[in-house]
């Protein structure tokens, strides 16, 4: 039984509390205690149809518990555009939870139109709703933790539309709090599930030693304290381990939840008659294009790392010269060894043998496509001379680039001669041999009938002689066996 001195406390107490008045918070004013400032960032976004107007202006709006705040207008002549937007909120302390709606417009001859983001069939919504826990800083609803399109990235083919035009298109966002100590990690769920110190900075502690840093294990769901074997996991089987993915993560924006490709690419430097070993920008966009309708983020390193590298010019680059250049330019004569297990590697020179293979760099026998094939050569020359043919006068020096690489990483995958049976088939590439006419279902960039004319690879769904290259690509066919 309470006594009386001490049942008047309390009372005072309980008075005091319900006499307080929430202050709201506005991103940009000085913050009181238990007051965080939280950004939402859209990062960049793609929009995945082919037949996307030139003229055509994007941009966002975002609803914030019940406030609207729309974007600028970007004009993108490439399909894919990196913007880094942010968004702060407007958010009260008396609320654990914000809820945010996020939509992306195309505008065309000044009509609005909303393309679609989401992959939720059941309401009709191409927007997409969000709900961000303060306490913990993380979302759920139509994105969340474990999400095949990733968490943090929007995909409106997750509903099936990858081959109907209902203005598809991706978005990749963060969401962070600018906390006390500087780490991005709520102070609650660092005082009340780590047990952490809300007042210092996490960034880079590995308290459980699994070679794993707090900020990456609460971003994305792992408990800090809790020892995973990351040097093993891969829970989205791309054969890019947990440890790998925190690697790129940074630079790439990797996700242990979604598959990921990673592309270094280098290229010769001008030929005597002027021609370019160039890499067209809008060569690997398009390539990423057939990738992300599927949730396979295709990155690419031209510079960012050590991709990008000059390649000292040869008229004509043996098999030999190829892997010396792969030595030299990929590995850094072992100083890179780490690379291997992430990256693919493709070379531009100015001219080959078959204008173009894959090939392993470092499994015996080298040109054969066999487990273990990671690397890519194309010729520039044979580039350039596409575009004088006259059977190819519609297509333009991007779109070779693109195919001959898409081709030659499908090698990468495990797409080979003969397997499945239309694949780099010279005996069916052309009308009057016979066999052109029993793989003509098989509508793959890896049958040399279409290799310039169809940017994809087949599902399948062609009829007889089709083979389905997407339920079949192999992400793993690129390791060491």
């Amino acid at each position: 039984m309470l006594l009386h001195k001490e049942l008047c406390v309390i009372l005072a107490f309980i008075m005091a509390v319900s006499s307080l008045t929430i202050i709201p918070f506005v991103m940009g004013e000085t913050s009181t205690d238990n007051q965080s400032e939280i950004v939402l960032t859209v990062k960049k976004f793609r929009y995945l149809e082919e037949d996307c107007d030139e003229n055509a202006l994007f941009w966002i709006e975002c609803i914030v518990d019940g406030e609207s705040v729309q974007s600028p207008k970007w004009n993108v002549s490439l399909i894919g555009k990196n913007i880094d937007w942010p968004l702060p909120f407007t958010h009260s302390t008396s609320e654990n939870d914000i809820n945010l709606t996020i939509s992306f417009f195309k505008t065309v001859n000044n009509q609005d139109i909303r393309c679609d983001l989401s992959g939720n069939t059941s309401d009709g919504s191409e927007s997409i709703n969000l709900c961000y826990d303060v306490n913990t800083g993380w979302w759920t609803g139509d994105d969340f933790h474990g999400d095949i399109s990733g968490y943090g990235r929007l995909n409106g083919c997750d509903d099936g539309s990858i081959y109907t035009n209902e203005d598809d298109a991706e978005l990749f966002f963060t969401i962070l709090q600018n906390d006390e100590d500087g780490d991005n990690i709520p102070s609650w769920i660092e005082s009340n599930v780590y047990g952490t110190d809300p007042t210092v900075d996490d960034t880079g502690s590995d308290y459980d030693t699994d070679g794993i840093p707090t900020e990456w294990e609460w971003y994305f769901g792992y408990h800090p304290k809790e020892y995973n074997d990351h040097k093993n996991l891969d829970p989205d089987a791309d054969s890019i381990t947990n440890v790998e993915e925190f690697v790129t993560w940074d630079l790439y924006g990797s996700d242990p939840f979604r598959q990921d490709i990673f592309l270094e690419i280098d290229w010769m430097e001008k030929s005597p008659d002027g021609i370019k070993s160039i890499v067209p920008d809008k060569a690997l966009e398009r390539i990423k294009e057939p990738f992300h309708r599927r949730n396979i983020v295709f990155h690419f390193d031209v510079g960012i790392e050590n991709g990008g590298e000059i390649i000292p010019f040869i008229e004509k680059s043996s098999q030999q010269q190829v892997l010396d250049i792969y030595e030299t330019y990929f590995l850094h004569n072992g100083t890179f060894d780490s690379r291997r297990s992430i990256f693919h590697y493709g070379i531009v020179v100015y001219l080959c043998d078959m204008k173009g293979y894959g090939f392993s760099g470092d499994t015996p026998p080298y040109w054969g496509y066999i487990p273990g094939t990671n690397g890519f050569v194309i010729s520039s020359s044979q580039m350039e001379k596409n575009t004088q043919k006259i059977i190819f006068k519609d297509q333009s020096l991007d779109n070779f680039y693109g195919s001959a690489m898409m081709h030659e990483m499908g090698h990468n995958f495990g797409i080979r001669f003969g397997e499945p049976f239309g694949c780099d088939n010279w005996f069916a590439k052309y009308p009057w041999q016979p066999m052109f006419w029993l793989i003509r279902n098989y509508k793959s960039m890896m049958n040399y009938q279409y290799t310039y004319r169809i940017f994809d690879y087949s599902d399948g769904s062609h009829g007889w002689g089709d083979y389905d290259d997407w339920s079949n690509i192999d992400l793993t066919y690129f390791e060491k066996q």
